[in-house]
């Protein structure tokens, strides 16, 4: 019983511990995230989940909040992901271009304290709001739409609320804005 006990929680974890891995090969229910793009036709797109959170700095948050017309971007990050660390400079100035089309939203998940995250936001700069989800509750909202462990992982979401494209792994300021112009256009 032990035995079948240990087995089950190895297989529960391993794909919880393999995330956020340079790695581009899939298995055992992990994909990592490869920096694939993934454009969503406009007459496909479904509906993305409301979110809803506390900010790092302890303020409520909505995507209902989001002015209407303007593109959400959710950034699902960690401070303890190095692919993260290296992409952070590229969300913060792709935030930064994109102020009046955009509303960029990270989404930290699995970090064990929020100073760690608060850390990571304040030194690079990031002026977005970044919702704490230790848990990984926020990310589980995107099921189907987002792998749970392709850490880090982005989501565009067009003026209408719908999911129009996505980004498994990690990403770069040139491609992001890229993303948010064609969504924004109406693309």
């Amino acid at each position: 019983m032990m035995r079948r006990f240990v087995c089950l929680l190895v297989a529960l974890l391993l794909p919880a511990l393999a995330g956020c891995t340079g790695s581009t090969s899939s298995g055992g229910g992990y994909v990592s995230g490869d920096g694939s793009i993934t454009r969503v036709p406009i007459d496909q797109r479904t509906a993305a989940p409301p979110i809803e959170g506390t900010t790092l700095d302890g303020k409520a948050w909505s995507s209902s909040s989001v002015d209407d017309g303007r593109v959400i971007v959710y950034n699902v990050w960690g401070s303890w992901c190095p692919p993260c660390v290296k992409e952070a400079p590229a969300l913060a100035a792709a935030a930064e271009r994109t102020t009046k089309t955009a509303q960029f939203v990270g989404l930290n998940t699995r970090d064990s304290g929020i100073a760690q995250a608060q850390a990571f936001v304040r030194d690079f700069k990031i002026s977005y709001p970044n919702l704490y989800d230790p848990s990984g509750a926020l990310v589980l909202a995107f099921s189907g739409q987002l792998p749970l462990s392709a850490i880090p992982s982005t989501v565009v979401v067009d003026a209408q609320g719908r999911i129009a494209a996505r980004v498994l792994g990690e990403t770069t300021e040139a491609t992001l804005v890229g993303l948010i112009e064609d969504v924004a256009a109406g693309r």
